[in-house]
């Protein structure tokens, strides 16, 4: 048995991710996956994990585990943070953020609600390691795929560490969480259902991210964008970073959970490179876009 974790507290909502499941649209199924990321990697980084091992993806109030006692060894688990910036404490005591952290076997590692960000990436040497469901250990929720959200009293086991951090993995640079979120986007496919004029006052408009965003999109509070056009579209595919526009015309960025399929007209795509800072931004939050067209 290798060591694992038993859940004290998770906090608002905390899920196992990793890179997701790419390839199965075709099946409805989500990519799924970390939403930051660019924190997830890093904080994989720091243990000496691989990039696609699971971590643990926290929302704004952290959570706690213990480490539970492996066989046979006494060797302690060790553990990152990375993405949100928040305390970070062992048995109590004030634990660095950013870089590897060694927990004793029986101790217990506490996450501290988010001082800066959203979303928090708990990385453990070896990764957490739940069954995976088509080729993923994510969290999807909105197929219900993977793991359920974590709960007080899991045991959630982690996998066999590689290897010591690399050299200097302390030192790697962290992004910090988003003040003013600056989206670009490629206009179409269906940038033809929104006149000139609506696509202009979209690149000049200010928006707020709305509380009710979550791990499938980033809800907008702010000016209508205006159809050119009645009546609703087929249903027809959607990707990652789709702006999709619904008959209130305030704009959604799909994330990592996003419907495969949806009927609203989409005006535009964020880059997927664009959505990690996008994961960390709160409620409030003022949004730009910088449309322009593709090619």
């Amino acid at each position: 048995m290798s060591a694992a974790l038993a859940v004290v507290s998770p906090g608002l909502l905390t899920t196992v991710q990793d890179l997701g499941r790419p390839g199965h649209a075709h099946l409805g199924v989500p990519h799924s996956g970390a939403l930051d990321r660019r924190a997830h990697r890093l904080a994989n980084a720091l243990v000496g994990n691989a990039p696609e091992a699971a971590t643990l993806e926290t929302t704004l109030m952290g959570c706690t585990v213990r480490a539970v006692r492996a066989l046979r060894t006494e060797m302690p688990v060790v553990a990152a943070v990375a993405g949100a910036v928040g305390p970070v404490r062992v048995d109590g005591r004030p634990a660095a953020w950013g870089a590897p952290v060694h927990v004793p076997a029986g101790s217990v590692l506490e996450v501290g609600p988010a001082t800066h960000g959203v979303r928090a990436y708990v990385a453990f040497a070896g990764g957490v390691a739940p069954t995976p469901v088509l080729g993923s250990r994510s969290t999807d929720l909105l197929s219900g795929l993977g793991p359920e959200p974590l709960k007080a009293g899991d045991v959630v086991p982690l996998g066999t560490p590689a290897g010591p951090p690399p050299e200097g993995a302390d030192v790697i640079p962290h992004a910090a969480p988003p003040t003013r979120l600056v989206l670009p986007l490629l206009l179409g496919p269906r940038a033809d259902w929104f006149s000139a004029d609506a696509i202009r006052a979209l690149a000049r408009a200010e928006y707020r991210v709305a509380p009710a965003s979550n791990r499938v999109g980033l809800r907008l509070e702010g000016p209508a964008v205006k159809r050119s056009r009645d009546g609703e579209l087929p249903s027809e595919g959607m990707v990652l970073g789709a702006v999709q526009v619904p008959p209130d015309g305030h704009p959604v960025v799909f994330l990592a959970d996003h419907p495969t399929t949806g009927g609203y007209p989409v005006v535009g795509v964020v880059p997927a490179a664009a959505l990690d800072a996008a994961a960390q931004a709160r409620p409030g939050t003022a949004v730009r876009f910088v449309p322009s067209a593709v090619g």
